[in-house]
């Protein structure tokens, strides 16, 4: 059975879930429905003057009773756990979320460089203490604010991108200072035009182009930031067929840490709901940046394949044949076709390899 109450925020604990959605006067949605709450959401409310939320307890669709006895046992037998994902602890998330806001707002402080490095020290260590070699990039959240919330999702899926492309610890450490700091330059653009709702006029979209070498030449000045960091900044939206921006570079003179930033940047932005934007859904991301070949490096955008975790194991999915199936085991060749089990028949779906299954997709 399911209630649903108000709650005033100062007496919302962890583990409640909300049953209502948080947006911001834009109409950007900041906390999704169904959100389970915990330390920092909750802090987040009270930071934005939400004076109390709506609650909801017990489960809308009790999932367990609907499950089929062989449907468990299968569950059971083919349940194959995740890869390692990167987890960033309550006390990281502050320390990075007031970290990269600090950063954003004193670009020519001197203890700018030192703070990038201490930052990335804690997102490396959320990667190696648990060897992550994956992400979901739904569990990342640092703040309510999009620039500093998207350079902490792109600086973590670079470093795990680069660990899985095969590049050593220091020049993974090195493209998530790159990844913080790759929109460092919006700092140099006015409030009305990074902040606008509606579409950009095409002088304020070509002032907005400007934001990477910005972020270029504050870091060519800074002691510590290596040639390859500031590269990756100043290219990141450089594309492989010439096409891109500020430069108009082809494949064999863009930065390595460049590819794999542009990579990650292209699919937090699709999935990410803006003013002017509704977010794009993790699956057709994953599909849009697949059909990117003439744009994407395709080993950069293989090792990002390899590195996402679309489907958790344990979660239900919906098929096009009509049934809802449970993720068992995911493929890491083909994450758009995890193995499945039927909720109600039991009957075991291996989307990626039975030929049976050719025409069926998760919807």
């Amino acid at each position: 059975m399911v209630k649903r109450f108000f709650v005033r925020t100062k007496a919302l604990k962890n583990g409640m879930k909300i049953d209502q959605k948080i947006v911001d006067k834009t109409g950007r949605t900041l906390i999704a429905r169904n959100t389970v709450l915990d330390d920092f959401l909750i802090s987040s409310l009270s930071r934005l003057g939400v004076p109390g939320i709506y609650i909801r307890e017990g489960e809308e669709e009790p999932e367990d009773e609907l499950i089929s006895l062989q449907a468990k046992e299968n569950i059971e037998k083919l349940k194959v756990e995740d890869r390692a994902k990167v987890n960033l602890s309550e006390s990281v998330r502050k320390r990075v979320a007031e970290g990269i806001q600090y950063l954003y707002h004193n670009t020519s402080d001197e203890s700018f460089t030192d703070a990038a490095k201490n930052i990335t020290g804690d997102l490396m260590k959320a990667i190696t203490d648990n060897d992550a070699i994956a992400v979901d990039i739904s569990v990342l959240k640092v703040s309510d604010e999009y620039t500093f919330k998207h350079s902490v999702d792109v600086a973590t899926m670079a470093m795990i991108i680069a660990r899985k492309h095969g590049l050593n610890q220091n020049e993974v450490r090195d493209i998530g200072v790159s990844g913080l700091l790759h929109d460092v330059g919006k700092s140099k653009i006015p409030n009305k035009v990074l902040n606008k709702p509606g579409r950009l006029t095409d002088k304020e979209f070509e002032l907005m182009k400007q934001h990477s070498l910005f972020g270029y030449g504050i870091l060519k000045e800074k002691d510590n930031i290596s040639g390859a960091i500031s590269l990756g900044v100043l290219q990141h939206h450089e594309k492989i067929n010439g096409n891109g921006y500020p430069l108009g570079l082809s494949a064999e003179k863009i930065n390595l840490y460049a590819k794999i930033l542009s990579v990650a940047d292209i699919y937090d932005a699709l999935v990410t709901e803006r003013p002017y934007k509704k977010a794009f859904s993790q699956r057709d991301a994953i599909e849009m940046i697949m059909s990117m070949t003439g744009e994407l490096d395709i080993a950069i955008m293989k090792s990002f394949l390899g590195s996402v975790i679309l489907y958790p194991v344990g979660c239900t999915v919906q098929l096009s044949n009509g049934e809802r199936a449970k993720v068992v085991e995911n493929n890491v060749d083909y994450i758009l076709r995890p193995k499945v089990v039927g909720i109600k028949t039991g009957k075991v779906y291996n989307l990626a390899e039975d030929l049976n299954c050719a025409n069926i997709i998760i919807l």
